[in-house]
C-alpha cells in the first residue's frame, strides 16, 4: 500500500450527537469543511472502516467520488464512482475510500440501518456496499427533507432541520423493544432479541432474515464489527491517559484468540494493522473520520 505524508491541517470538522429521544434511531452528524484549508492532494482522501450503519450524505460544495477498493494509488486511480449532492449508502463490509477533488464542504447523518428501515421500509440487506442518488431511493417525504437541509443557511441549522425532522417520524415507527445505542455490540444484542421476538415466524433461519432485512448483515457480521468497535475504543483510552497501546493486551480483553487475531479483524474492517491505523489517526489528515468518531 502507498505511503502519504503524514500531517494535519486546519480543515474544519464537527460533530453532532443525537437528541436523547432520538439515540435509538441515530449515530449522530459529521460535517467537515475544506474550503478555506490548504490541502495537499493526499489530505483530500478520505477513509472510512467497514460498518454497519446507514448514511445519508450532503455536498453543499465541492464533489466527491468513491476510489476501488483494491487501488494501486488512491491519488491517480480514476474514480469507481462519483456521487451526486445527496446521497444514500447502505452498511459498508469493507473499509472504503473516498477523494475530495478540491475544496469541499459536505456532512453526513449516521443511521442505525434497523431504525432507516422502520422509517422509510427500505430492505437494509438491497443497500449493502452501496451508495444510491437519495432520488432513485427515497420516498417524497424524504426528498423534501434532503432539500431542505441542502438549502438550509447554515451547519447547526441543518442538524436543527434533520433531529425535527427525525423525531416525530421515529417516535411513531419506532419498535416498542428498541433499546438505547450505547455501543455497536449492545444494539446488536438488542437487535437480535427484538429479531427473535418479532413476527409470527420465530424460527431461528426467520430470525436471521428478519436481522438482515433490518440491518443488511447478518449477526456474525455486526457482532464482530461490535467487538472491533470496543478494541478501538480501549486503545484509544490508553493513548489518552498517555500510555501506548499493547495489542496483546487489548486482543485478550476483547474476547480474540490473540493478538494475531485482532490484526487479521482490524485488518478486515480497516484496512490497516492496529499499530499502522493508530499512528495514522494521529498523524494523517485523511484519517480523521476516525478522529472526529472519538
Amino acid at each position: 500500500m502507498q505511503q502519504y505524508t503524514p500531517g494535519l491541517s486546519d480543515a474544519i470538522q464537527r460533530f453532532w450527537l443525537p437528541r436523547p429521544r432520538l439515540s435509538h434511531c441515530m449515530r449522530g452528524v459529521m460535517m467537515r469543511n475544506t474550503l478555506h484549508a490548504d490541502l495537499l492532494p493526499q489530505q483530500r482522501l478520505n477513509f472510512f472502516p467497514a460498518s454497519p450503519l446507514c448514511s445519508l450524505s450532503w455536498c453543499f460544495e465541492g464533489s466527491g467520488e468513491l476510489l476501488p477498493s483494491n487501488a494501486s494509488d488512491w491519488l491517480t486511480t480514476p474514480p469507481e464512482q462519483v456521487f451526486g449532492r445527496m446521497v444514500l449508502a447502505g452498511p459498508r463490509t469493507q473499509p472504503s475510500v473516498t477523494r475530495n477533488p478540491g475544496p469541499m464542504h459536505g456532512m453526513m447523518l449516521m443511521l442505525m440501518p434497523d431504525a432507516l428501515h422502520h422509517m422509510t421500509g427500505i430492505d437494509i440487506s438491497a443497500c449493502v456496499d452501496r451508495f444510491v442518488d437519495v432520488h432513485d431511493i427515497l420516498n417524497p417525504q424524504w426528498l423534501n427533507f434532503c432539500h431542505s437541509v441542502l438549502h438550509a443557511p447554515d451547519d447547526d441549522a441543518r442538524v436543527e432541520q434533520i433531529q425535527d425532522f427525525l423525531e416525530p417520524l421515529w417516535q411513531s415507527t419506532r419498535p416498542q423493544q428498541a433499546a438505547p445505542l450505547h455501543r455497536y455490540q449492545d444494539w446488536a444484542m438488542a437487535l437480535a432479541m427484538r429479531a427473535a421476538v418479532s413476527g409470527v415466524g420465530r424460527s431461528l433461519r426467520q430470525t436471521e432474515r428478519r436481522i438482515k432485512q433490518w440491518a443488511g448483515l447478518p449477526m456474525r457480521e455486526l457482532k464482530g464489527i461490535g467487538r472491533a468497535e470496543q478494541a478501538f475504543f480501549e486503545s484509544l483510552a490508553v493513548a489518552e491517559a498517555g500510555g501506548t497501546p499493547q495489542w496483546s493486551a487489548v486482543a485478550q480483553s476483547n474476547g480474540y484468540a490473540d493478538q494475531s487475531h485482532l490484526c487479521r479483524d482490524t485488518r478486515r474492517i480497516t484496512g490497516f494493522a492496529p499499530q499502522e491505523l493508530y499512528q495514522r489517526i494521529a498523524n494523517d489528515e485523511a484519517f480523521w473520520v476516525y478522529r472526529i468518531w472519538q
